[in-house]
């Protein structure tokens, strides 16, 4: 198998996402900018989408799921009296109402949509269906049956009425909401459709849209020491999980995934925890007796 080429660079690059561009491609840029082998990124945005989009790399990468799993927050616009096929200004309007309701309703409505619910994801979405993804079979015509998920919603807002037509909310919420699924689901509830008109991730986790970088920055810092300084450590990904200290010889134990003495602390028998040896992490596991039992390990950079 051919070896990765790239360096063994590991950290977060906050990156303010622009509409018109992929996740994917936002992170295929910023591995080659970085001339990095391996990144990833923690929660994908539409296209149209902007704001946080974290990227990962290197050993940052086994801390995506800490950043995925975390609390995230929305500002959007809803374009009311439209319902679309895509649930976003993007797909073709399929449902229309000259019913407009007044901000009284509207916030009396978004009640329904905090706490624990249930939520159908867009026919144009990632989710699987049969093994093949929504939007694959959305495109050839066909209208699935989706299931509803489960999502923690902790807080949906009205933020701002500009006109009749168009309504801004903001929303923070747990791993696997859609926006746009809000927004239909908010249009049928006021009996008037609705679909995203707008919308922008301002902070995901520990990582805020106001410390992103840019497109333009990164082109213009594309493989220097300068983009190299943007990168926050990838304990930042591990903020949201207990950090005990271990000894030199725990982390040598550790990293050849045998469990390892860590020095204990606010934690209790059985939960998880990340051992650090000079403020660096050393691996992910769950505390046992003064030991910590590794699950996810990290290896020193080489690079970087």
């Amino acid at each position: 198998m051919a070896r990765k080429k790239g360096r063994d660079i590991s950290g977060w690059l906050i990156v303010d996402k622009p509409a018109g561009i992929t996740s994917t491609s936002v992170v295929n840029k910023v591995r080659w900018a970085l001339n990095a082998k391996k990144a990833g990124h923690a929660g994908t945005l539409d296209p149209d989408a902007t704001g946080v989009l974290a990227v990962a790399l290197g050993e940052a990468t086994k801390t995506v799921p800490y950043i995925t799993d975390a609390l995230k927050a929305y500002t959007f616009t809803v374009r009311l009296g439209q319902r679309t096929n895509t649930d976003d200004a993007e797909g073709e309007v399929i449902a229309s109402s000259e019913i407009r309701p007044s901000d009284d309703e509207i916030k009396e409505a978004l009640h329904r949509f905090v706490g624990n619910i249930e939520q159908v994801p867009p026919q144009f979405s990632a989710v699987k269906i049969d093994g093949e993804r929504a939007y694959k079979r959305a495109r050839d015509g066909e209208e699935m049956e989706i299931a509803a998920r489960p999502l923690w919603v902790e807080e949906l807002v009205l933020t701002g009425r500009p006109d009749a037509d168009h309504v801004e909310l903001e929303m923070t919420c747990g791993k696997g909401g859609y926006v746009r699924s809000i927004a239909r689901d908010l249009g049928e509830a006021l009996g008037c459709h609705g679909h995203v008109r707008e919308l922008r991730r301002i902070w995901s986790g520990p990582f805020d849209a106001g410390d992103g970088i840019s497109l333009e920055e990164i082109d213009a810092l594309a493989k220097t020491p300068e983009l190299d300084s943007k990168l926050l450590p990838l304990e930042v990904g591990l903020s949201e999980v207990t950090e005990l200290r271990c000894t030199p010889e725990g982390a040598v134990r550790l990293r050849n995934g045998n469990p390892g003495m860590v020095i204990p602390g606010d934690v209790e028998y059985g939960d998880e925890a990340w051992a650090s040896l000079d403020g660096r992490a050393v691996a992910v596991g769950v505390f046992k007796a003064g030991e910590l039992h590794p699950t996810r390990v990290f290896v020193p950079s080489t690079d970087g």
